[in-house]
């Protein structure tokens, strides 16, 4: 005995599936430096790679080990080569971001209106008026408005 359940018929778009199919190994890439970048291990991985460099080329180790004397101008040009790549791989991630969050409001807003729809429909099966309905609704929006822009509640 099959226990199916009929399941209407919805179209709905999965948001990790719009995200994977905008996501490339470019993205990947970025995303990985990105997140790789905001973590305290590269902070202690400069902050050794630093010292190192510094400790050799001020003489540390001997004369003979130091290839970048003060005032480190071949230091200076890798960290601002390294600064320019980051923010460019930060910018990348930021823009990603903003189209899935771009995704994301899309599919609310195609999830609020198909609610909307349905929700017309079966008040309309019931028999609930919907002017009255919409009359609470504004009430109530007003009333959330007033608290949030500080005011007293409106009505109470």
């Amino acid at each position: 005995m099959g226990s199916a359940i009929n399941e209407p018929h919805i179209r709905l778009r999965n948001e990790q599936a719009v995200l994977a199919r905008m996501r490339g190994t470019q993205d990947r890439i970025a995303d990985a430096i990105t997140t790789f970048s905001g973590t305290m291990h590269f902070v202690y991985i400069h902050a050794v790679w630093f010292m190192v460099w510094i400790g050799f080329n001020e003489g540390l180790f001997g004369h003979s080990a130091v290839w970048d004397p003060y005032p480190f101008g071949l230091l200076t040009m890798i960290v601002s080569l390294e600064a320019i790549f980051l923010s460019t791989f930060v910018m990348v991630s930021q823009n990603r971001q903003a189209a899935r969050e771009k995704v994301r409001a899309d599919l609310d807003f195609e999830t609020n209106i198909r609610s909307e729809v349905w929700s017309a429909h079966m008040g309309r099966a019931l028999g609930v008026d919907p002017d009255e309905v919409e009359q609470e609704v504004q009430a109530l929006l007003a009333r959330n408005r007033a608290k949030m822009n500080g005011a007293a509640e409106a009505g109470e």
